[in-house]
């Protein structure tokens, strides 16, 4: 798989970059978010850690994928400023899916006459 950064944006105030990039792989199936950001890790010098996939677009009958990324600065302003659905998706460190609470179990009230 290649990536191409079709552009690149330095957004100063939320201390990111963020990247529209291009995949294209051949005849194989459509990348995962952690193949994607392994090759843009690759491509940008930044660490797999502080890459957030935001969105992908595979053009039918085409090898190719379309993205948008950002890069963080750290891993601590990626969890300030993701949505923690976007952080699960990207395996991003030190972020859990929430387990809920068994439901308790309710009686029935008791009707007397």
């Amino acid at each position: 798989m290649d990536v191409e950064i079709v552009s690149k944006y330095e957004n100063k105030l939320l201390n990111r970059t963020e990247v529209r990039f291009k995949a294209t792989h051949g005849k194989e199936k459509t990348p995962d978010r952690g193949a994607v950001r392994e090759a843009l890790s690759k491509s940008l010098g930044a660490g797999k850690e502080l890459i957030v996939v935001d969105e992908m677009q595979s053009s039918f009958g085409k090898p190719e994928t379309l993205g948008y990324a950002k890069v963080y600065a750290t891993v601590d302003a990626a969890k300030k400023l993701e949505p923690r659905h976007l952080l699960l998706r990207n395996k991003v460190q030190g972020v859990e899916k929430k387990v809920k609470a068994a439901p308790v179990a309710k009686t029935p009230a008791k009707r007397g006459r």
